[in-house]
């Protein structure tokens, strides 16, 4: 499982693919995004759930990205 959520290539691939999904007329994460950022009015519990499924892998790229950063840091 480590190598799974540490894995550069697959992290990209899921926020190219899932994360971007559907990608016309504007990837989904964009939309639910600016609906929060406008208030959230009428949002029910599919759509933060939409939220947090095509979130996922950008939080899990986050975290690569801090944790390549600590480790440069630290020089491991």
């Amino acid at each position: 499982m480590k190598e799974f959520i540490n894995n550069w290539k697959l992290i990209i691939l899921l926020c190219l693919t899932l994360g971007l999904a559907p990608f016309f007329p504007e990837p989904h994460i964009v939309g639910k995004l600016k609906w929060i950022f406008g208030g959230a009015n009428d949002m029910v519990f599919m759509d933060w759930f939409d939220v947090v499924s095509h979130g996922f892998p950008f939080i899990l790229l986050i975290r690569l990205i801090i944790m390549k950063i600590i480790s440069s840091k630290t020089g491991n």
